[in-house]
């Protein structure tokens, strides 16, 4: 693979996607095959693992050992922590979130998925669909991960039949009715020897879709993002000391969705006071536009008062203002969710405490199904709760944006992330 040079990777779209599976699926040893056949490795990186691998009697060259880095990981043959990677092809910049297969880390899988563009997730050929790869696929659902593909793996060891593979898309599109996932899409593979990763396998000749490589550097992400509610969540007040600077007063953050350009009319919330923007600053000049995810500082026509935790958002597209609202929530703490319990929350810039009003029901992620006679909240569960602020927040729900829409919420005293939310 040709070196790409370093403006032309700047400008590269950029594709965020987890994998997930049950235990022994093949998740490490997928991305070590994307990483090593994508020449995204370099060859000390590789000896060392073959190394290992003879070390450890291994057959063949253990890829699982690239993104297995922690030592736990490496002894116990897991992975037990999301592990982060990242490459790039001629095509796009990718970031993968390997996440853990055991039921118990149910929330890591959470965290690594909440920002992804795509799922990813692994079925064994011979096991079929299991009861984690439902919990895997309705996470997905919840968190609104706009593509997934289904990978069948370990396709050498049912002799590569198409029958098996078949029967497996069958079984799974059946469950993944009920659920909201948009587009789905089944490629038959095997991890182990590189069949239809990044080269198509010449084992599967009854297969003619893409490549897993093929459909991730390919499949639209454009439309994914929002582009027609304008949020602006400000991050910091710029304020210059210089005296030629005396009168300059600039509002700096990322743009989560929407476009903005000079003139646009637009309104600060919570205040509720409206304006024009004046101009768009970059480190490198002034731009006549600007779109989510871009990092700006926005200056005003009017001179009105905006603080770190506002919001700038278009003057006919209004977010949600209110201190009451019902969330989707992930517990991640050992300690369970306390009702009537005090926490800090955080959503974009802006933080207040909040208390937990009510817990409606708790979800049973294998079935879909609203427990209302559970409410007891421990590690790793689900429920839908109602949170009391002691400060208006600026949102809006999960489904419409998820960067608006999602919260995390933090114990008070250990200062220890306890909580990821969706507002519903």
């Amino acid at each position: 693979m040709t070196p790409l040079a370093a403006p032309a990777y700047l400008d590269m779209e950029l594709l965020r996607f987890t994998t997930a599976g049950s235990v022994d699926d093949g998740k490490s040893t997928l991305i070590g095959r994307l990483l090593y056949d994508s020449k995204s490795i370099f060859e000390d990186q590789y000896e060392a693992i073959r190394h290992s691998s003879e070390v450890r009697g291994e057959e063949y060259v253990n890829l699982a050992l690239l993104t297995d880095g922690l030592r736990a990981e490496r002894e116990q043959g897991i992975t037990i922590d999301v592990a982060y990677r990242y490459f790039a092809t001629p095509r796009r910049k990718f970031i993968i979130a390997d996440t853990p297969g055991h039921i118990q880390y149910t929330r890591n899988m959470v965290t690594g998925a909440s920002t992804a563009n795509l799922a990813v997730i692994l079925v064994d050929a011979r096991k079929g669909v299991v009861e984690q790869t439902c919990r895997h696929a309705i996470i997905a659902s919840l968190l609104r991960i706009p593509h997934v593909v289904v990978c069948v793996n370990k396709m050498d060891l049912v002799e590569f039949r198409q029958e098996v593979f078949d029967r497996i898309c069958a079984d799974f599109e059946a469950f993944a009715a009920g659920l909201d996932i948009v587009d789905i899409l089944f490629i038959p593979i095997s991890a182990l020897l590189g069949d239809n990763v990044v080269d198509r396998s010449t084992n599967m000749p009854w297969y003619d879709g893409p490549t897993l490589m093929r459909r991730l550097e390919t499949v639209h992400i454009g439309s994914d993002v929002n582009h027609s509610d304008l949020r602006f969540p400000v991050q910091y007040v710029i304020r210059p000391q210089a005296a030629e600077h005396h009168d300059y007063r600039g509002y700096a953050g990322r743009i989560t969705s929407g476009i903005v350009r000079p003139g646009d009319a637009v309104m600060v919330l919570p205040s509720g006071l409206t304006t024009r923007i004046k101009a768009i600053d970059t480190y490198e000049g002034s731009v006549p536009a600007a779109f989510a995810p871009s990092s700006v500082t926005l200056t005003l026509a009017d001179d009105i008062d905006v603080g770190r935790g506002d919001m700038i958002v278009g003057a006919h597209d209004h977010p949600i203002v209110a201190q009451e609202l019902d969330v989707m929530l992930c517990w991640m703490h050992e300690r369970p969710l306390q009702p009537n319990g005090k926490y800090v929350l955080r959503h974009t810039t802006r933080e207040a405490r909040c208390i937990v009003h009510e817990i409606q029901y708790k979800l049973d992620i294998n079935t879909m199904d609203q427990r209302t006679d559970d409410k007891d909240v421990r590690m790793n569960d689900i429920a839908r709760v109602t949170l009391r602020t002691t400060q208006p927040l600026i949102f809006d729900s999960y489904q419409r944006n998820r960067n608006t829409g999602s919260l995390i919420l933090v114990d008070e005293v250990t200062n220890t992330t306890v909580g990821a939310g969706m507002i519903v």
